[in-house]
């Protein structure tokens, strides 16, 4: 089951981050999607959770020169309404 986390990112200034950003997480195994926004300073990210953590993602955004701040909104998996 995939679940999704909306990650706050300090550095991602730009479009060309964001695509840096996009193609960190996506090489990621078990990372479904990213979808980074660079003017809300914000990446959705949907994973399989049997694969890869929350610490591991977080770790990958340090890796590609940002820093994850906080979780927005919340965990959830597929299927789920929010609220």
């Amino acid at each position: 089951m995939a679940v999704e986390a909306t990650l706050e990112v300090r550095g991602m200034d730009c479009g060309g981050c964001a695509q840096r950003l996009r193609t960190a997480l996506g090489r990621l195994d078990g990372v479904l999607e990213a979808d980074p926004d660079h003017r809300a300073g914000r990446v959705a990210v949907r994973f399989d959770p049997g694969r890869v953590t929350a610490n591991a993602i977080t770790r990958r955004v340090g890796d590609a020169g940002f820093q994850v701040v906080g979780v927005d909104g919340e965990v959830r998996g597929d299927g789920d309404q929010r609220g």
